[in-house]
Parts: structure tokens; C-alpha cells; sequence
């Protein structure tokens, strides 16, 4: 499901629309569902304006942006923690070690360089592991902070909906109750995606979740999946001092990213002792002994032959979370992947139940579910929401870090658009070569004729923090020449983005 985007002046008017009240639905309501869970559950005595079932980053967004807009709103979580896989066991965690892991591996590598020596250096991994829950554990705190000062509801337990407008609850306390709502906003997030014959038990054989929670380096971790999140925490590991192989069945890393700059990357990370086997399957695993042996072949069949390692990592992709939620009940229509099919408002086949974030279609991107919670309460609320599914960008937080937004080269050849390219090498910026960080490039394509951006990629030292520029960019259909235009602050690593649009419409002046 994507959404045009439109103009502010655009937006307004169809607001004008849309106004006309909440969406109400008595739909199923008293049905023989209802009724069974009504006489089993103490029901909550207040109807609520929207529940929502799911407290990641598009669940809570959800909730608080439903109470700021003055709706009586209930968020129902079963973790016990708010924010979902992203804060709990994701993003946040993951970024806490790639940056202490970042900081040992510069520590060692680069400082002595710079002038900075010592005369021993060590991992303290327990050390490392309880920055990491310090972290987590300040930001689930301040989620409920959030939910206290909007008047969010916040109900601990696991939500099954038993009609359009109820939610039995079994609550993590013990207790059953039904929490009522006149709409409700499916928010569950994604899980682990299993691979046939591969039982994890988050020791020897992890997900990113145990992962993140290793006890000790591993001398040897073998990766399954060469996506965001496979590369994230095989670099981590890799710092570490881990021995890192990457099994892909693919022909390549990360599929969806610049074929140019994947290049690149993958150079990148053979640099930092990564190991990639790629159309590569993985068909035996034993994991009897001490380690794990993996027997492997290549995609297509062949020649077997054997890896082992201390540790492995499945990280072959998210599947969307939808067990337990009674929605085949409901009769709540989904694709034939399991996601929940849902209109331009984010409603579902169902009137009153709506759906948002990795249960849809679309990037399985914590940003990505904060704007649709935000855009589908909105539209509960009778205003305007917009999602612009085409500007989400996406970051690897690898180093250096790789982010994009907008179309791929392959992309706008496939479109059969005629474009230009534009590329500045951060070899050429000062500031990257004042701080001896000077790997990668920033890459724009361009319409031909308009000069309109269509896609941008960064490889670089904060890539993920330089792409929004360009999100912008696209967000409001700007030309290359918009952005070579815009006076850059010297010396900084977005003047790389200048300089590549200065080569995208004419001629950069560093190279």
C-alpha cells in the first residue's frame, strides 16, 4: 500500500473531506464470540476511542498521537516493556553494541594514529552487555513517561481481538479482562523468520535476539543472511574479534541496495575480515557437539562441504506477527505472506479494525511504522494522514554506514527513465579526511530533462544521519542543482552531498 504524496495546500483540502468524526463499526459486536469472552472476562467498564494492540514504535506513536488528538486511548502490550522489538531486543540494543564495538575497534586500530596510546586494551563484554540494558531500560521508562503525560492507557498483557470493537486481555498479572473500543489499530510488529530444519535455542544456534546477548566473543559465528540485520551483527561480532562467515543464498548482499554501492560495501566489510559465501545454502545442520556444524552447497546443488562454528546466527528476515490475534476469526483478510491487507486508510477488510507498521505491506522499518500509526490515527480522528512510502529510507549501521532513499540505478533503468549520475568519493572531503575517516561515496541519480532527484545513496561515517537531507529532497520533488545550490557548512561530510549534486547537473569543484 503506498500513498501519493500531495502538497500541503493539497492535504488541507482534503481534510475538508474527511472530517465527520470518529469511524465507529458495530460489526460482530454481540456476536457468539463476544458474547463467550464476555462471560469469561471482566469487562472494562469505559469504551475506549481507539485501542491499540501492540506497544512497538508504531503501536506506542499510535497511542500517543491518538490521545494528543483528544481520543481516549488504551495500549495493550504483552512484553511487560514498551517499544517493541525495535527498543527491547532490536535497533536500540544493536546500536548500543555496534557503537561499543565501533569504539574497541578504533581504540586498537585507529587511536594510535592520532596520537592516542595505551598500554593495554581489553574487551570487558559484561561491561558492554549492561551499557547496552542501561540503555534499553532508560527508554522503555521514558515510553511509559510518554503514556502517563498523554493519558495513555497502558494494559500489560496479551490482546486477542474477539470482535470489531473488543480485546480480550490476558493480563501478565494473572488477571482476564475485555477492553472495549470503537476502533482498533492492529500493531504487532514482526518475528524471527524460521528456516526449515534450524531450531533456535539462543545459545548455540541465536536470533538477533540472543545475538545481543552473547556471553562471550565467539572465536567462529557463521551468518545466515546477508540483510540489514545479519551484517549489522555479524560487524559487531566481527570487531569483537570474531571469526565472521556470511552464508547467503543470494547472489548478493543486501538485494534491495544500489548494485554500485553494494559493491563497495561488500569490499568494505572483506577489509574487516568478514567472510561471504554467497548462492550459498545451508542443508545440515548439527549441533550435538560443543559447536554447531553447518553442512552447505551451492543454491543451484552441488559439491557439499562443512562449516563450524561456536555460534550461528539465523537472521534470514521477519515474518509479520499475527498468531493469537483472531483475526481468521474476524475474518480479517491477509496476502498470501501473511500480512494483513489494508486500504489507503490503513483499515482493514473489517469495519473499525485497522492495521499499521511490519503487519502491512511495505518496509519492515521502525520509521515506517511510526508514520503509519501517526497517519492512521489521523484518519480515526476525520483529519488527513499521508505516508510517502517512496521517501522512507533505509540505513545499514555497519562502518561505515550505508543509506539510501528513493530509487536504485537498477531501479530507474527497469523504469526506463532516462537519468543522470552523480558521485562524490569522501576521499575528497575535508572533513572526513581531517578525522582519517575516509571511505565511501554519495551517489544521486537524476531525471535527465527535469533534474529531478529519484534516488540517493550514501557509503560513509554517518551515512544514516546525511540521508535526510535527501529525504527532504525527494519528499519535495527537488531538483540536483536545489541541493548544489544550498550553501553547505565547511568543513562538514554533507558537503560530499553538495559535491555530488554539483556532478549530478554540471561539474563538482574538489575532484
Amino acid at each position: 500500500m503506498a500513498m501519493a504524496c500531495c502538497s500541503s495546500g493539497a492535504r488541507r483540502r482534503a481534510a475538508l473531506l474527511f472530517r465527520g468524526g470518529l469511524a465507529q463499526s458495530s460489526l460482530l459486536r454481540g456476536s457468539s464470540a463476544g458474547a463467550h469472552y464476555s462471560r469469561s472476562f471482566a469487562s472494562a467498564s469505559e469504551e475506549n476511542d481507539v485501542v491499540v494492540v501492540g506497544g512497538g514504535p508504531g503501536g506506542y506513536v499510535a497511542a500517543i498521537k491518538a490521545a494528543q488528538l483528544g481520543l481516549k486511548t488504551t495500549c495493550i502490550e504483552k512484553r511487560g516493556t514498551l517499544g517493541g522489538t525495535c527498543l527491547n531486543v532490536g535497533c536500540i540494543p544493536s546500536k548500543a553494541l555496534l557503537h561499543s564495538s565501533h569504539m574497541y575497534h578504533e581504540a586498537k586500530h585507529a587511536f594510535p594514529a592520532h596520537g592516542v596510546k595505551f598500554a593495554q586494551l581489553e574487551v570487558d563484554l559484561a561491561a558492554m552487555m549492561a551499557q547496552k540494558d542501561k540503555a534499553v531500560a532508560n527508554l522503555t521508562k521514558g515510553i511509559e513517561g510518554l503514556f502517563k503525560k498523554n493519558k495513555v492507557t497502558y494494559v500489560k498483557g496479551a490482546g486477542k481481538l474477539i470482535s470489531s470493537s473488543e480485546v480480550a486481555v490476558d493480563g501478565l498479572d494473572g488477571s482476564s479482562t475485555v477492553v472495549k473500543g470503537k476502533n482498533i489499530i492492529i500493531a504487532t510488529g514482526s518475528d524471527v523468520k524460521s528456516l526449515p530444519g534450524i531450531v533456535i535455542d539462543e545459545k548455540k544456534i541465536v536470533s538477533s535476539t540472543g545475538a545481543l546477548a552473547l556471553t562471550e566473543i565467539p572465536k567462529k559465528l557463521v551468518v545466515i543472511g546477508a540483510g540489514y540485520i545479519g551484517l549489522e551483527m555479524g560487524s559487531v561480532w566481527a570487531r569483537l574479534g570474531s571469526e565472521v562467515t556470511v552464508v547467503e543464498f543470494a547472489p548478493e548482499i543486501v538485494p534491495t541496495m544500489d548494485g554500485e554501492v553494494r559493491k563497495m560495501f561488500q569490499r568494505s566489510l572483506e577489509k574487516q575480515k568478514m567472510k561471504f559465501m554467497l548462492k550459498t545454502k545451508v542443508v545440515g545442520v548439527d549441533a550435538s557437539g560443543p559447536g554447531v556444524k553447518l553442512t552447505v552447497e551451492p543454491s543451484a546443488g552441488g559439491e557439499q562441504s562443512v562449516l563450524e562454528a561456536d555460534v550461528v546466527l539465523v537472521s534470514a528476515g521477519r515474518s509479520p506477527y499475527t498468531k493469537g490475534l483472531g483475526i481468521e476469526d474476524l475474518g480479517i483478510k491477509t496476502d498470501k505472506i501473511g500480512r494483513i491487507e489494508v486500504n489507503e486508510r490503513f483499515a482493514t477488510s473489517v469495519p473499525g479494525v485497522y492495521a499499521i507498521g511490519d503487519v502491512i505491506p511495505g518496509p519492515m522499518l521502525a520509521h515506517k511504522a511510526e508514520e503509519d500509526g501517526v497517519a492512521c490515527v489521523e484518519f480515526i480522528a476525520g483529519k488527513t494522514g499521508h505516508v510517502d512510502y517512496d521517501t522512507v529510507p533505509g540505513v545499514v549501521y555497519t562502518n561505515p554506514e550505508v543509506a539510501s532513499v528513493g530509487k536504485t540505478e537498477e531501479q530507474v533503468k527497469a523504469a526506463g527513465i532516462e537519468y543522470r549520475v552523480g558521485k562524490f568519493p569522501f576521499l575528497a572531503n575535508s572533513r572526513a579526511k581531517a578525522i582519517d575517516s575516509a571511505e565511501g561515496v554519495v551517489k544521486i541519480l537524476a531525471d535527465k530533462e527535469s533534474d529531478k532527484i529519484l534516488g540517493v545513496h550514501i557509503m560513509a561515517p554517518n551515512a544514516g544521519e546525511l540521508i535526510h537531507e535527501a529525504v527532504l529532497a525527494l519528499q519535495y520533488g527537488a531538483s540536483s542543482e536545489d541541493i548544489a545550490r544550498t550553501c553547505h557548512a565547511h568543513p562538514t561530510l554533507s558537503e560530499a552531498v553538495k559535491e555530488a549534486a554539483m556532478a549530478t547537473y554540471d561539474k563538482p569543484i574538489h575532484i
